[in-house]
């Protein structure tokens, strides 16, 4: 069984703690840099084994884009920007982080972070969407689960349906969403001294109309290149790794919740296989691409899985509306119904989990304001720290 986030935060934290506070020669600092990032890549890579096989308890196990599974998306994210966070800061010399190639691959990272937070925005936005579904959805349900079921029940789950389908269809087009205006997620600074989080402020004006969640995306994995040579027995792999999973995991939460512009979103970024952590990224990054180019294709909603199954009902349900006649035939009431409780069974998932997943995504937001914070007061102390004598 794989660990839980906080237990795996708590071991890899606690190692790294211990081995940094160690009294150690110079030859030592390079093999505990070394055995430091060989577990940081680990970590990385059981976690994300967990996401492509869930325990084989089918209680737990979620399917791919699943509202649960997307909370162990952002476990997973979570607990590996823990790690990486302690083995870029903790017990190490300032003047380190600004030594190439980390005084390029560290502001792209925190480049990164900052369209990431945009991302977060849109999501939790676009939460409010399938939100919206749900509601109507179950308006369909109520209506359809009256017995006897006459013509007036069947007319209110028609229109509710139409709603439905129209709301699922539409979901990338402009002005869709329930929550009309959409903020900045990171602002301007109130100040140039303290660089602390409650100083960010999201700007009061709408993002433009042309804000795409797709080229946001791609802007994400501008110079996005595994590093070469020397560079991986330092600092350049985790600062990769950490981009490569944040990238993977804003690009998974754009494909399957319903954002502002979306077409042309990305099938997959290049990854190299031969990196023994990535190997399950890719394969989940292959499996989520091919159904959006599906998807895409029909211009759906999206990938979430409870909405796909949602779609698929609502458009069996329609027809059914559509050629219903009083008192119905015993045969087809009996498959609706069946219909009708898969359809209940969506919603209640919904309902458990949507507020949670919504958190979630919040928690990653100021997670990530806060290490952006911690890493530019680190960049601006190692302006201070004189270069160590050779």
């Amino acid at each position: 069984m794989p660990l839980p986030a906080n237990e795996y935060q708590g071991s890899f934290l606690g190692r790294i703690s211990i081995r940094r506070n160690q009294v150690i020669s110079m030859d030592g600092n390079h093999e505990q840099e070394m055995e430091d990032l060989e577990l940081f890549q680990k970590h990385v890579a059981d976690r994300f084994v967990d996401l492509v096989s869930p325990a084989e308890d089918t209680a737990s196990a979620e399917p791919l884009l699943s509202i649960a599974w997307l909370r162990r998306l952002l476990d997973t994210f979570l607990c590996c920007e823990s790690q990486f966070k302690a083995l870029l800061i903790m017990g190490r010399d300032p003047s380190h982080v600004v030594k190439p190639p980390l005084d390029r691959l560290i502001p792209e990272l925190l480049e990164r972070s900052v369209k990431s937070l945009d991302i977060c925005n849109a999501v939790c936005n676009g939460i409010e969407s399938v939100r919206h579904c749900q509601k109507l959805a179950e308006i369909v349900v109520s209506a359809l689960e009256q017995r006897p079921m006459g013509d007036g029940q069947v007319k209110r789950a028609k229109k509710a349906l139409s709603a439905l389908v129209l709301a699922m269809a539409a979901d990338d087009k402009e002005g869709n969403h329930k929550t009309p205006e959409r903020t900045w997620s990171f602002g301007r600074r109130v100040g140039n001294k303290d660089r602390g989080e409650g100083n960010f402020r999201s700007l009061s004006w709408a993002v433009a109309k042309n804000w795409s969640a797709s080229k946001q995306i791609q802007a994400m994995t501008n110079n996005l290149v595994a590093p070469r040579g020397g560079e991986p027995t330092g600092l350049a792999l985790p600062v990769y790794i950490m981009s490569a999973v944040m990238v993977f995991v804003m690009w998974a939460l754009v494909a399957a919740i319903p954002c502002q512009e979306r077409t042309g979103l990305a099938t997959h970024f290049p990854v190299p296989r031969q990196l023994g952590w990535a190997q399950n990224m890719i394969g989940l990054q292959e499996k989520i691409g091919e159904e959006w180019k599906k998807k895409e294709k029909k211009g759906s909603a999206g990938l979430l899985e409870e909405m796909q199954r949602m779609e698929k009902l609502g458009q069996s349900l329609i027809d059914f509306t559509e050629s219903f006649s009083f008192p119905g035939e015993a045969e087809k009431l009996e498959e609706v119904a069946m219909q009708v409780g898969e359809l209940a069974d969506i919603c209640q998932k919904m309902e458990v989990g949507l507020m949670p997943l919504q958190q979630q995504i919040r928690e990653v937001f100021h997670r990530v304001v806060r290490s952006r914070t911690e890493v530019l007061e680190i960049l601006e102390h190692s302006g201070k720290v004189p270069s160590p004598i050779m």
